[in-house]
């Protein structure tokens, strides 16, 4: 009797278990057929209409804006891909495009584009400090892929100059046009939060050979226990970096030495000068 109530006990439960995960599996599906992340078309008609609503509401249009711009991505780019937001600094900020405006024409933007085969991605998970997280588990929530780009505005359209990528996926701060004080060449500093390290990574794009050229990547960034700075070592075009080296005792960390790294023209790499075997491609 004993055996036959314990066997019973145990199909019970299987049956349940078998019960839940089936409920479970109809719920996730329903969720995917419905959720618009999974539904390219509807999300581009959602976007139009908020693109539209917008329009409506502008007071102050001119040639190649930025409602210019996000209807020339809708309508030019692959399906999931948006003009990028910077990070709020308030909570109740409105959101403020990741456009610069050069002036001639010219207009500089950071773009997500969602990866290929996957859910699309969606700026409450790219912008931000808690998204920098999303590279510890990007695909459950779509794989964001960050670009830099040059735009030409041309009778109110717009024409790419060049594109180049953002080796990050998520935590997006914000972008800005700086100068670098060894000759005052212009690159653009592109800002990402880095939650992992309590710190950031900023990705230095140098404008060597003009504006309409592609530019050179250099990645400085600073953290709790990790640091990496422009510099200039051997008086050439290109920026060199210091890297520096920190220890850990337990009670304290503290920064122990530095190491420079030189761009090598002829292999484009970053060159430790103290291991020549140690590259760094940015």
């Amino acid at each position: 009797m004993k055996i036959l109530f314990f066997i019973g006990i145990i199909t019970i439960v299987v049956l349940f278990i078998s019960c839940d995960d089936s409920t479970t599996e109809r719920k996730k599906s329903t969720v995917e057929e419905t959720d618009v992340a999974y539904l390219p078309e509807k999300d581009a008609e959602i976007q139009r209409n908020n693109l539209e609503l917008q329009k409506k509401a502008a007071t102050n249009r001119f040639p190649c804006d930025t409602l210019t711009l996000k209807e020339f991505i809708l309508n030019n780019y692959p399906d999931g891909t948006y003009l990028v937001d910077f990070d709020k600094t308030v909570t109740y900020d409105i959101p403020k495009a990741a456009v610069i405006y050069l002036g001639e024409g010219y207009t500089l933007s950071v773009i997500a584009k969602s990866g290929t085969d996957e859910r699309l991605i969606e700026m409450k998970n790219v912008v931000g400090y808690d998204q920098s997280f999303i590279d510890l588990d990007s695909t459950e929530l779509g794989t964001p892929f960050f670009y830099l780009t040059l735009f030409e505005c041309s009778q109110n359209s717009f024409k790419m100059v060049w594109e180049t990528p953002i080796p990050s996926h998520g935590g997006f701060n914000n972008f800005s046009l700086e100068n670098w004080k060894y000759n005052n060449t212009q690159y653009v500093k592109v800002n990402f939060h880095y939650a992992q390290g309590i710190g950031h990574i900023d990705y230095n794009y140098f404008l060597i050979d003009g504006l309409t050229q592609i530019p050179h990547l250099l990645m400085t960034y600073e953290g709790i226990n990790f640091k990496r700075t422009i510099t200039n070592c051997n008086n050439d075009e290109f920026p060199d970096y210091y890297e520096f080296v920190y220890y850990d005792t337990g009670d304290r960390v503290y920064v122990k030495d530095s190491v420079a790294f030189i761009w090598n023209v002829k292999e484009k790499v970053y060159i430790n000068t103290r291991n020549s075997k140690q590259t760094r491609q940015y």
